[in-house]
Protein backbone atom coordinates (compact mmCIF):
# COMPACT_ATOMS: atom_id res chain seq x y z
CA UNK A 1 0.00 0.00 0.00
CA UNK A 2 1.70 3.37 -1.40
CA UNK A 3 0.40 5.69 1.17
CA UNK A 4 0.83 7.83 4.24
CA UNK A 5 1.23 7.52 8.08
CA UNK A 6 -1.69 5.64 9.53
CA UNK A 7 -2.21 6.08 13.55
CA UNK A 8 -5.21 4.33 15.10
CA UNK A 9 -6.43 5.08 18.83
CA UNK A 10 -8.43 2.28 19.94
CA UNK A 11 -10.30 0.75 22.76
CA UNK A 12 -13.15 1.11 25.74
CA UNK A 13 -11.46 3.83 27.64
CA UNK A 14 -12.25 7.56 26.82
CA UNK A 15 -9.91 9.55 25.46
CA UNK A 16 -9.57 8.16 21.88
CA UNK A 17 -10.83 11.53 20.32
CA UNK A 18 -8.69 13.49 22.55
CA UNK A 19 -5.45 12.12 22.08
CA UNK A 20 -6.42 11.96 18.18
CA UNK A 21 -7.29 15.84 18.10
CA UNK A 22 -3.79 16.34 20.46
CA UNK A 23 -2.49 15.18 17.58
CA UNK A 24 -4.62 17.31 14.80
CA UNK A 25 -3.86 20.30 17.57
CA UNK A 26 -0.07 19.64 17.12
CA UNK A 27 0.04 19.42 13.25
CA UNK A 28 -1.72 22.30 13.32
CA UNK A 29 0.84 24.29 15.15
CA UNK A 30 3.45 23.14 13.30
CA UNK A 31 1.72 25.02 10.24
CA UNK A 32 0.09 21.64 8.44
CA UNK A 33 -3.13 21.56 7.46
CA UNK A 34 -5.82 19.13 9.43
CA UNK A 35 -9.02 18.06 8.44
CA UNK A 36 -11.22 16.60 11.05
CA UNK A 37 -14.51 14.10 10.12
CA UNK A 38 -16.38 12.57 12.67
CA UNK A 39 -18.38 9.58 12.59
CA UNK A 40 -21.32 8.21 14.68
CA UNK A 41 -21.59 10.93 17.41
CA UNK A 42 -24.17 12.72 18.52
CA UNK A 43 -23.37 16.77 18.13
CA UNK A 44 -21.42 18.32 21.77
CA UNK A 45 -21.44 21.56 20.83
CA UNK A 46 -18.99 22.42 23.05
CA UNK A 47 -16.66 20.45 21.31
CA UNK A 48 -17.55 21.73 18.01
CA UNK A 49 -17.69 25.32 19.07
CA UNK A 50 -13.95 25.40 20.37
CA UNK A 51 -12.79 23.20 17.33
CA UNK A 52 -14.13 25.60 14.94
CA UNK A 53 -12.16 28.55 16.34
CA UNK A 54 -9.24 27.08 15.26
CA UNK A 55 -9.94 27.04 11.47
CA UNK A 56 -8.83 27.74 8.61
CA UNK A 57 -5.89 25.51 10.37
CA UNK A 58 -8.10 22.70 11.68
CA UNK A 59 -11.26 22.18 10.07
CA UNK A 60 -14.22 19.89 11.43
CA UNK A 61 -16.77 17.66 9.24
CA UNK A 62 -19.29 16.16 10.72
CA UNK A 63 -21.98 14.01 8.79
CA UNK A 64 -24.62 12.60 11.42
CA UNK A 65 -27.33 15.09 11.63
CA UNK A 66 -29.34 13.87 14.45
CA UNK A 67 -28.58 15.04 18.01
CA UNK A 68 -27.99 11.44 19.60
CA UNK A 69 -25.38 8.81 19.04
CA UNK A 70 -25.82 6.51 16.33
CA UNK A 71 -26.28 3.91 18.79
CA UNK A 72 -29.29 5.84 20.38
CA UNK A 73 -31.37 6.11 17.41
CA UNK A 74 -34.39 4.72 16.00
CA UNK A 75 -33.98 1.66 13.28
CA UNK A 76 -35.44 4.72 11.28
CA UNK A 77 -33.44 6.68 12.43
CA UNK A 78 -30.36 5.18 11.76
CA UNK A 79 -30.92 4.38 8.02
CA UNK A 80 -30.84 7.87 7.30
CA UNK A 81 -27.62 7.96 8.80
CA UNK A 82 -26.00 5.72 7.66
CA UNK A 83 -26.14 7.44 4.20
CA UNK A 84 -24.81 10.38 5.48
CA UNK A 85 -21.97 8.05 6.97
CA UNK A 86 -21.51 7.01 3.40
CA UNK A 87 -21.26 10.39 2.02
CA UNK A 88 -18.70 11.30 4.73
CA UNK A 89 -16.68 8.26 3.71
CA UNK A 90 -16.73 9.75 0.47
CA UNK A 91 -15.74 13.13 1.06
CA UNK A 92 -12.59 11.70 3.22
CA UNK A 93 -11.62 9.72 0.43
CA UNK A 94 -12.15 12.74 -1.88
CA UNK A 95 -9.94 14.74 0.77
CA UNK A 96 -7.25 12.37 0.07
CA UNK A 97 -7.32 11.69 -3.39
CA UNK A 98 -6.72 15.81 -3.64
CA UNK A 99 -4.44 16.37 -1.09
CA UNK A 100 -6.58 18.78 0.50
CA UNK A 101 -4.72 18.27 4.25
CA UNK A 102 -1.61 17.03 5.68
CA UNK A 103 -3.69 15.22 8.43
CA UNK A 104 -6.78 13.77 8.42
CA UNK A 105 -8.31 12.25 11.38
CA UNK A 106 -11.48 10.11 11.01
CA UNK A 107 -12.67 9.72 14.64
CA UNK A 108 -14.96 6.42 15.47
CA UNK A 109 -14.37 5.12 11.49
CA UNK A 110 -13.25 1.91 13.42
CA UNK A 111 -17.05 1.57 14.26
CA UNK A 112 -18.23 2.14 10.74
CA UNK A 113 -17.04 -1.14 10.23
CA UNK A 114 -18.11 -2.59 13.20
CA UNK A 115 -22.41 -1.49 12.21
CA UNK A 116 -21.68 -2.44 8.64
CA UNK A 117 -21.56 0.40 7.84
CA UNK A 118 -18.33 0.18 5.73
CA UNK A 119 -16.04 -3.02 4.62
CA UNK A 120 -12.65 -3.64 5.12
CA UNK A 121 -12.35 -3.00 0.93
CA UNK A 122 -13.83 0.80 1.24
CA UNK A 123 -11.26 1.56 4.51
CA UNK A 124 -8.49 0.19 1.95
CA UNK A 125 -9.71 2.25 -0.82
CA UNK A 126 -9.82 5.12 1.51
CA UNK A 127 -5.83 4.48 2.61
CA UNK A 128 -4.54 4.33 -0.82
CA UNK A 129 -5.96 7.20 -1.61
CA UNK A 130 -3.22 8.80 0.24
CA UNK A 131 -0.44 10.37 -0.56
CA UNK A 132 2.89 9.27 0.97
CA UNK A 133 3.30 12.32 3.21
CA UNK A 134 -0.19 12.43 4.44
CA UNK A 135 -0.49 11.29 8.22
CA UNK A 136 -3.89 9.73 8.78
CA UNK A 137 -5.46 8.53 12.50
CA UNK A 138 -8.61 6.32 13.35
CA UNK A 139 -10.13 6.11 16.00
CA UNK A 140 -13.04 3.74 17.82
CA UNK A 141 -13.73 0.92 20.09
CA UNK A 142 -12.63 -2.38 18.22
CA UNK A 143 -9.82 -2.65 16.17
CA UNK A 144 -9.87 -5.42 13.64
CA UNK A 145 -6.72 -7.34 12.51
CA UNK A 146 -6.76 -6.10 9.08
CA UNK A 147 -6.65 -2.47 10.25
CA UNK A 148 -3.69 -3.31 13.11
CA UNK A 149 -1.72 -4.99 9.98
CA UNK A 150 -1.71 -1.71 7.47
CA UNK A 151 -1.37 0.81 10.84
CA UNK A 152 2.20 2.22 11.64
CA UNK A 153 0.97 3.05 15.21
CA UNK A 154 -1.43 1.46 17.45
CA UNK A 155 -2.50 3.09 21.11
CA UNK A 156 -4.84 0.89 23.10
CA UNK A 157 -7.06 3.59 25.56
CA UNK A 158 -8.57 1.45 28.27
CA UNK A 159 -9.20 2.76 32.14
CA UNK A 160 -7.39 1.13 34.70
CA UNK A 161 -10.12 2.66 37.32
CA UNK A 162 -13.17 4.54 36.52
Amino acid sequence: MDRGRLQVYFGSGRGKTTAALGQAVRAASRGKTVIIVQFLKGRQPEQISFIQRLEPEIKLFRFQRQEEAFEELSPKEREEEVMSMKNGLGFAKKVLATGECDVLVLDEILGLLEYGIAGLADIRALLDEASDDTEIIFTGIRLCPEIREWADEVYQISALKE
